[in-house]
């Protein structure tokens, strides 16, 4: 016996059932009175009661044809969905700078195509490339990204500068994840000016804070938010940068342009702190609409080994 949506079929319907349409084969055993065969008077019944049955057979194949084809991603998916499966509506992500109730500040620059990069007037362009995509048939989507260590919100090593550092293998897999997390002190820097030693000595930063922020006119400006690159940013002179080094117990300098150093004395102020390779840099921080005060600050950059800097990212909890 042939068993179709649950219905039995007799033989002699068998060769109007459509193509394509699957059967289940139900064997029962015959006895000697048993005949597939109804009599005449149920013959007549039996054929209006098939009658609706066999019209929606024939209109499989239509329904099927106007069901919309699986994603080419995946062949195999069923046509049909219930309810319960139904894909959820896709909602506008929400991008936060603030986190769980404005407790936790997001101080990392997002990377954008227009973002500043070092001595170029036309931004880092493009950073991201989508080889494998689900809409072009990939299981999933597979992003490549390429740009310079030193990029956006970042962090030095001391084989930035120095040679003999780099050959020896001090790079940001090396920096101490003590000193880049912990208690921090952000504060406003004259915005006339420099960080020379006489600015250093002017913020009056306590003996043993080890983590400082430096807000400058960088963040006044935005410069982080402009695509060329502007040689007039605040940055450490090369006499400030051995005053706290002479006379503070700084560990971690944050600023809030691409270098630490101003442009003028870029390198001289590098070598000054970085040479005993106890300090670590990271420049780039995004600081506007964050007061000045004590926070906990937590850097995490990439594990680049044989790398010199590394896209780090970094929060304040105040």
């Amino acid at each position: 016996m042939l068993s179709i949506q649950g219905r039995d079929i007799q033989p002699r319907y068998w060769a109007e059932i459509p193509a394509g349409i699957t059967a289940h084969v139900r064997v029962f055993p015959a006895r000697k009175k048993d005949t597939f065969l109804p009599p005449p008077a149920r013959r007549e019944t039996e054929q209006s009661q098939m009658a609706p049955l066999l019209l929606f057979l024939l209109l499989l194949p239509l329904l099927a044809a106007a069901t919309p084809p699986a994603h080419p991603a995946y062949p195999d998916e069923p046509p049909f969905c219930s309810a319960e499966s139904a894909p959820v509506p896709v909602t506008v992500p929400e991008r936060r700078e603030a986190h769980g109730g404005g407790r936790i500040l997001d101080i990392t620059h997002y990377y954008r195509e227009d973002m500043p990069s070092w001595e170029s007037d036309d931004g880092i362009g493009q950073f991201l490339w989508l080889p494998a995509s689900m809409r072009n048939g990939s299981l999933a989507n597979n992003s490549v990204m390429r740009m310079p260590t030193h990029t956006g919100t970042h962090v030095d090593a001391p084989g930035h500068v120095f040679q003999h550092y780099f050959d020896a293998g001090f790079d940001v897999d090396t920096l101490d994840l003590d000193v880049l997390n912990g208690p921090s002190l952000l504060v406003d820097v004259p915005r006339d000016q420099n960080i020379t030693a006489k600015t250093m000595e002017s913020l009056q930063i306590p003996k043993g804070v080890q983590r400082v922020l430096f807000r400058t006119l960088n963040t006044d400006r935005q410069l982080m938010w402009k695509k060329e690159f502007d040689t007039s940013y605040v940055g450490f002179m090369k006499d400030g940068a051995q005053w706290l080094v002479d006379n503070t117990d700084i560990k971690l300098i944050g600023i809030d342009y691409l270098s630490v150093a101003a442009f003028d004395d870029l390198i001289p102020s590098h070598l000054v702190l970085l040479k005993n390779r106890d300090i670590i840099l990271v420049e780039g921080l995004k600081l506007e609409n964050v007061k000045p005060g004590l926070y906990s600050v937590h850097c995490l950059p990439l594990r680049l080994r044989g790398a010199e800097g590394s896209p780090i990212r970094c929060i304040l909890i105040k």
